[in-house]
């Protein structure tokens, strides 16, 4: 597992609206901004589905993703990838659920992605752009 640095996380505790990058089955790209974000732990990330439908598709059919951190207040820059796990229910569905309702009621909040840290890369410009962080 990969355990995030207190950089990071203060950079993604930062951004607001997260790009979450997956592909279907076939290799057909999508991405879309996602706002319920959840740092959870150094190796986890939850992202509540409030409208996903391509994303959420892609992620059933090919479990592998990407978030581009970065943005006012984020001291970096780094795109992380992860292995996506899908919940409709159970504990970790409800507190997800009581999460977004705090800031949010109005969002349906259907389902979690539970987002397991792989990789993460820089993506400031410069000699060390691309280069794998962890």
């Amino acid at each position: 597992m990969t355990a995030l640095t207190p950089e990071i996380k203060e950079a993604i505790e930062a951004i607001k609206v997260f790009p979450l990058a997956t592909a279907s089955k076939s290799g057909i790209p999508n991405v879309a901004p996602m706002g319920s974000v959840f740092l959870i732990d150094d190796e986890t990330i939850w992202i509540g589905d409030n409208f996903m439908q391509k994303s959420l598709q892609n992620v059933l059919e090919n479990p592998k993703a990407a978030i581009y951190v970065y943005g006012p207040g984020a001291k970096g820059c780094y795109q992380i990838k992860g292995d996506i796990t899908v919940k409709t229910s159970g504990e970790e569905h409800a507190k997800m659920k009581a999460m977004i309702h705090e800031k949010k009621p109005n969002l349906p909040a259907k389902s979690l992605l539970i987002f397991k840290i792989t990789d993460v890369f820089e993506c400031m410009p410069g000699a060390d752009a691309g280069k794998k962080l962890l």
